[in-house]
């Protein structure tokens, strides 16, 4: 079993950028494929990006294709997600997921362990 503890949310203007951290602990985090959902009030959780447990293959969103970057530090045990040129529409809660997986894919049920959230916060 792994413990997922999201930071790096806050509030930022349009334009800006931030990034957010996946702590992971209790099992070798490099044997788990890692992903990021984030989510609205009211609306399902939206796939954001993912990345397999070495790092080489990753998978984005078309609405954040080119303004994040989703990697890790496997000797670190963490993930991250570099926000950068930050849209209103990217308010959300954001969430980490991982899976004991080699590769993972864009849906939520895909993923067996999820951390707290953090809110990202864009205003125009």
């Amino acid at each position: 079993q792994v413990q997922l503890v999201e930071s790096g949310g806050g509030l930022v203007q349009a334009g800006g950028s931030l990034r957010l951290s996946c702590a992971a602990s209790g099992r070798t985090f490099s044997s788990y494929a890692m992903g990021w959902f984030r989510q609205t009030p009211g609306k399902e959780r939206e796939f954001v990006a993912t990345i397999s447990w070495s790092g080489t293959t990753r998978n984005y969103a078309d609405s954040v294709k080119g303004r994040f970057t989703i990697s890790r530090d496997n000797a670190k045990n963490t993930g991250f997600l570099q926000m950068n040129s930050l849209k209103p529409e990217d308010t959300a809660v954001y969430y980490c997921a991982a899976r004991n997986v080699v590769w993972a894919g864009r849906y939520p049920g895909e993923y067996n362990y999820w951390g707290q959230g953090t809110q990202v916060t864009v205003s125009s």
